[in-house]
Parts: structure tokens; sequence; C-alpha cells
């Protein structure tokens, strides 16, 4: 979908603290899938290629000192939900190392995307998505081109949609419905194929939900953003600004963007356009994909 530059408000004063300050910001014109890159989609590029993604390769211990032996098979981060209420600030209880896990296997051994063609690819690390782009001669998005295509026109809205959150009986995006992390409304808790809600106001499905999505960028706070003047299609911080400071991971990360169908009301309200966070490049999760852009 060919997106029109312009300028907008990136970011918000009214949500996470990652998000702010809101500012203004100049995108040039440019391209944009209008859906995340499908199971079926990458399984034509690795047919065609080879290509073996992070999930599917052997660790070296070297690169993990300590780790037990178990760890250091092949695997992802898949989500797991627990048999009932549970204290919403440790998150180790619903994500599990699963070795085993990749995009083939979205659940570990024994699981596949036989039924899930249509679906986004999942536990894709950043390298993954850039191969692919490499291949189809594209690109990843900017996090400002992202959130520019998100927002659909709707400039300084809360949601793609508008304003207001969805309202009951309305069906806008696929994030938790029910409660988290254990028990969803039948038809929510898990990724949904692509196409499944009703697009933005530029025509782009699930810029809200569904799965993060990564960008270009080198994850940076906004601190110190805006002035006087919009800059003109920024990017990131640099790879060394973007490992975590608290020390405990010594790992770069990108931006990721747009939230999953693990964002729910009562934990993770980020299914919106100014959403953020920083993944470590290196790691693939089972609500992570991506989309793909150009000039």
């Amino acid at each position: 979908m060919r997106i029109d530059g312009g300028e907008f408000t990136m970011g918000s004063d009214h949500h996470y603290p990652e998000e702010a300050p809101a500012h203004r910001v100049r995108v040039s014109g440019f391209w944009i899938s209008p859906a995340a890159v499908t199971n079926r989609e990458y399984a034509a590029f690795v047919r065609a290629t080879g290509y073996r993604t992070v999930a599917e390769r052997p660790l070296d211990p070297a690169d993990f000192p300590g780790a037990p032996v178990e760890n250091l098979q092949p695997g992802s981060m898949v989500f797991t939900g627990t048999p009932g209420p549970v204290d919403l600030r440790h998150l180790s209880q619903w994500w599990a190392w699963t070795p085993g896990a990749n995009w083939r296997r979205p659940f570990g051994p024994g699981s596949s995307i036989g039924d899930a063609a249509e679906h986004p690819v999942v536990h894709i690390a950043y390298e993954d998505a850039q191969a692919y782009a490499d291949w189809a001669r594209l690109r990843l998005p900017t996090e400002a081109e992202w959130e520019f295509a998100a927002r659909g026109g709707l400039d300084g809205a809360a949601y793609t949609w508008g304003e207001e959150p969805e309202s009951a009986g309305d069906r806008r995006a696929n994030y938790w419905h029910g409660d988290f992390p254990w028990r969803a409304i039948r038809g929510y808790g898990s990724t949904a194929p692509v196409r499944s809600f009703e697009p933005n106001g530029y025509g782009l499905f699930d810029m809200a939900g569904n799965v993060w999505e990564w960008t270009s960028d080198w994850y940076h706070d906004y601190d110190g953003e805006g002035g006087c003047c919009a800059p003109s299609n920024p990017r990131g911080g640099s790879r060394e600004e973007s490992v975590e400071p608290s020390g405990h991971f010594d790992v770069p990360r990108k931006t990721v963007k747009g939230g999953s169908f693990l964002c729910a009301d009562s934990y993770c309200r980020r299914y919106r356009p100014a959403a953020r966070r920083g993944q470590m490049i290196d790691t693939g999760m089972s609500h992570i994909g991506f989309r793909v852009a150009r000039s």
C-alpha cells in the first residue's frame, strides 16, 4: 500500500512512560505491506533459499555461560497460559523457553503450522525478518513509518480506529479478551489469520494486536525529543544505546510496534499506534512477527 508522507504526532503523553514525550515528526512517502508476513509467505522464502532461523540453529555454549544444558538446544520462547489467576508482575509464569519451538513448530515438538498458513509467522528474530526483506528486495519499516501507517490518518488518536476503546460486542483487533493470562474468550488468546479484522484508514490490517512487529530502528528513549521543528524521517538511537540499561542482558534491541494477542487491558494495553518496546535482536517469541516496506 502506498502511504503518502506527512507530519504527525509520534508517541503519547497519556499511557506508558516509554511513549513520552509526544512529538511532531515528518515522514516521506513509502510503501508498506497491508498485512504481516504469513507462514505461507515465509515458507516460500525458506524453500527458495534454504534459510534457517535463529530458533532452528544450535547454540554455542560459549555465548551462554552458566546456562543449563537443556537450554542450549535450538528453541524459542512460547506463551503458556496459566491454570488460574497469577501475580502479573512475574511474566516468567506464562513464558517458557521451549526446545524445538520455531516458526514451523510454534508450540514446540509435535506442533505445526499445517492449518495456519495465513497466520503471521512468529518466532522470528530480527535477522530472520531482515533476511526475508533482503530476499524480497524490500526492507523493514522505520519506527516512525510504522506508527504513521498504523494511525491511518487519525493523527493523535489513541487507537488505530479512533479515540475510544473497543465497545462491547465490537471486534476491532486481536488482543486479549478475558482473564489474562489464563482464560481467554473464545476466538482470542492466540494469533489469528491476517486480515481477520477491519483495516485502518490506510487499508492496513492488524496494526493493532495479533503480533508485535519488528522495525529497523534501534530502541531508544524519547527523552529530549521535540523542539521547534519536526524532524524528517527520524531514526532510532545507536546499537550501543539500545542495550538494556539494567545490565541484565548485554544484547542490543530493536523497536517492535503494535502489541499482540497477549495485550490485555489489565496488564498491557499496548495495542495502540504509540505503543513501543525494545526487543532483543537474538530472540524470537510466539507473538513477534513483521511486515515489510520500501521507499
